[in-house]
């Protein structure tokens, strides 16, 4: 192998219902990119154990995440759906990537520091080491592009630089094991077993906002219902809570410009031009100088119109749960198979015994 083949790797937690900022921020995504990838994609239920420890239905948040991985039209066939903790290599890689990870690298992921909160000390030792099963997740299959929102490209980042330091550590074992392939990382020459993981961010809407407050991210965690789409929403409560949702009392504006210091009027241009699959320029030149009493009922329409679909198919398929189990099985088996090779080539180059 001269170059690492081209493959997509992304996850989704099972933890609360899904919502309308991880259809359009990622799952949306990663059906496009089906098209002209090979893609793995899973339901990282061993990161779930992070934000809570105890679920009372961990099975069936599993099934639903993988539901709506199906219904939004990915294809487990073509590709790979499975749930990680049925494959152990990515736990097996977390910890030789927790050894090869640095201690400062790990203190300045953000997004710890947001999860811990001012009582660090009592956080968890995997929402710590978070980032190195990240880490894991996507390299156990030598992945090269991830999908990702702003809110992980750090987590990314921390992949390349341990895939970075295993290759340099490695790299004469790399050679010796006909492992490695020559790459250049900036304008050093490097024998590397790891690809250096490119991010895929894209598309109008990449970050949806919470609807009653632009500023912060909508979140399955939010204690108001209201704050999110959640993809089992049907038509009256989509309608609702878009008709709730926080506004000012201006108009649309007919440029992005005047979007700004309007967290809440962005917010709505973004997930309509998200859902339209437009620009927000384009859909401020068909909306700009109306009132939001003319813009709701059109986002509500163009909502309806698009995630009533999934909805359905997602109710569905959750009334079969045998048949999603099958297909993780399935998926399961296929990923195991791709990340084996992976550790026996790690283990030879580390040098271990098996």
């Amino acid at each position: 192998m001269t170059e690492f083949k081209q493959l997509v790797f992304s996850g989704v937690q099972p933890t609360g219902n899904l919502h309308l900022g991880n259809y359009l921020g990622a799952i949306r995504k990663f059906v496009a990119l089906q098209a002209n990838n090979d893609c793995i994609y899973c339901v990282v239920d061993m990161h779930a154990l992070t934000a809570q420890l105890v679920h009372e239905d961990m099975p069936g948040q599993i099934r639903s995440i993988t539901a709506a991985f199906l219904a939004a039209g990915i294809d487990p066939e073509k590709h790979i759906v499975f749930n990680q903790s049925a494959v152990p290599q990515h736990a097996e890689l977390a910890w030789i990537f927790n050894c090869v990870a640095r201690i400062g690298w790990m203190n300045r992921m953000t997004q710890f520091k947001d999860k811990a909160g001012k009582d660090r000390e009592q956080a968890s030792l995997g929402l710590y080491a978070y980032p190195s099963l990240m880490a894991a997740d996507i390299l156990v299959y030598r992945a090269t592009h991830v999908p990702v929102g702003d809110d992980q490209k750090q987590h990314l980042e921390l992949t390349r630089d341990i895939a970075m330091k295993f290759n340099l550590d490695y790299m004469e074992h790399i050679r010796r094991s006909g492992y490695g392939i020559d790459i250049t990382v900036g304008d050093e020459p490097v024998h590397a077993y790891f690809p250096m993981v490119e991010p895929l961010i894209e598309g109008p809407a990449p970050r949806v906002m919470s609807l009653r407050d632009g500023t912060k991210k909508m979140s399955k965690s939010d204690a108001s219902d209201l704050s999110r789409i959640n993809l089992l929403d049907d038509e009256e409560n989509i309608s609702k809570k878009i008709r709730k949702a926080k506004t000012d009392p201006d108009g649309l504006p007919s440029e992005i410009a005047g979007l700004a210091g309007r967290p809440e009027a962005d917010n709505l241009v973004g997930i309509y031009a998200a859902l339209a699959d437009r620009s927000k320029a384009d859909i401020l030149s068909e909306f700009g100088g109306q009132q939001f009493s003319v813009f709701k009922p059109a986002l509500v329409d163009l909502a309806v119109h698009v995630l009533s679909p999934i909805t359905g198919e997602m109710r569905r398929l959750m009334a079969d749960p045998g048949h999603i189990d099958a297909i993780l099985r399935d998926g399961s088996n296929r990923a195991r198979a791709r990340a084996e090779v992976t550790m026996k080539q790690v283990r030879d180059i580390i040098g271990f015994i098996y």
